[in-house]
């Protein structure tokens, strides 16, 4: 059998790039979540009606948030990729959120921040480099789209705000873990 993982992909890239591997494409109305075991994406939940990922959202590998699950990340940039693709990127700001830890005590909460990255292949939005060159309508929205994806599912998501790039940048590098 393979030994091969999306999950074990080494996270960084040089100094300023990283790694993140998609699994749900802009568009999608399911979350999909990578399966290590099975080296698979299999369907996490439906998001509720209406909802849609803006953007490819994935993982990047070899890290390990405080949720215990890789950092999350969304791409931003205009094209659907597929799941399982991985992407070279670098950061442009991070979402800062908290929820409930779920299945467990509901008063305690913990951080499950959204890496905000930028392709290194994309072309058009070159010209995005830093948290302020999302326009505040996006910002918006964005935060809106992190609380609406996780409705009904007793996270009890909170935007706590925003962090720049190179606070994204610092968060992979100390969420990364080497190699076994």
């Amino acid at each position: 059998m393979n030994s091969f993982s999306l999950a074990g992909i080494p996270a960084l890239i040089g100094d300023d790039a990283f790694h993140v591997v998609v699994e749900s494409p802009r568009d999608a109305v399911v979350k999909l979540k990578y399966e290590p075991q099975w080296n698979a994406m299999s369907v996490s939940r439906p998001l509720p009606l209406g909802v849609r990922y803006p953007y490819d959202w994935g993982f990047i590998p070899s890290t390990k948030a405080a949720d215990g699950d890789p950092l999350d990340a969304m791409l931003l940039w205009d094209v659907a990729s597929y799941p399982g693709v991985v992407l070279q990127c670098r950061a442009v700001a991070v979402l800062q959120v908290e929820q409930n830890v779920v299945n467990h005590d509901s008063s305690r909460r913990i951080r499950n921040d959204r890496i905000m990255a930028l392709p290194l292949s994309s072309r058009r939005e070159q010209s995005l480099a830093m948290l302020g060159d999302l326009a505040p309508r996006l910002r918006d929205e964005l935060e809106q789209f992190a609380c609406a994806a996780v409705a009904l599912e007793g996270k009890d998501v909170k935007v706590v705000g925003w962090g720049d790039a190179a606070a994204a940048l610092a968060m992979v590098r100390a969420s990364a873990r080497s190699l076994p």
